[in-house]
């Protein structure tokens, strides 16, 4: 069983989905990615979640996300289920499902966990940049949907904090002032953020968001 950590190469691996064979860093290419696990096919939870990444399309577009969702059911069984997501939630789900019987991508990424259930997988979340690098883990136990939102959130301070020196403090939106890297010296401010900045202490200096 692996043991992924933030900043590790996100595992690859090739699957059947619902869009075909899928290389994971192939069909990633050059864009952040959201891989996300579900316990299990036809559950009232996956369905609503699936329903939302669906009508999220063009927020993940606009950031350069791709989405893939997986769950240990087979093909068949994702057909007829995307078909049941479609007609509740009222979208169209058009990302890929990896059908994981064999449960080798669920293993690969340590999506299953015996105090939990011994087959199903949790919510595990998986954020991965351009470099294929592990940027974010969430594990949901499999009762709790996840937010969206606040996966947009976190990948709006991902791709923000990725090429400036700052970072995002609690709470954070885009658009909200940010946090200027403690490398950063007093006398680089002016020429890296020439928007201004608010020292509250000398470790705690705001600046308004550099890529707006």
């Amino acid at each position: 069983m692996s043991v992924i950590r933030l900043g590790d190469i996100a595992p690859n691996f090739t699957a059947q989905s619902s869009k075909g064979e899928i290389n994971f860093h192939e069909w990633l290419g050059d864009s952040w990615g959201i891989l996300f696990s579900h316990p299990a096919d036809y559950t009232p939870v996956c369905t609503t979640e699936l329903g939302t990444v669906a009508k999220y399309k063009s927020e993940f577009d606009k950031r350069n996300v791709k989405t893939i969702a997986l769950s240990v059911d087979g093909l068949s069984s994702h057909k007829g289920w995307i078909k049941d997501i479609n007609e509740t939630q009222n979208t169209e789900v058009d990302f890929p499902i990896i059908a994981d019987e064999d449960k080798n991508v669920s293993t690969l990424y340590d999506m299953i966990h015996p105090n939990a259930d011994n087959n199903l997988t949790v919510r595990s979340v998986f954020i991965i940049d351009p470099d294929k690098k592990v940027k974010l883990i969430i594990v949901y136990p499999a009762s709790t949907g996840r937010n969206f939102d606040e996966l947009l959130r976190v990948i709006d301070s991902l791709q923000l904090t990725a090429y400036h020196k700052v970072a995002t403090p609690a709470n954070w939106k885009s658009g909200d002032d940010c946090v200027i890297s403690p490398a950063v010296t007093n006398e680089q401010i002016p020429d890296m953020f020439p928007k201004g900045h608010k020292e509250v202490k000398p470790y705690l200096r705001l600046t308004p968001q550099p890529n707006l």
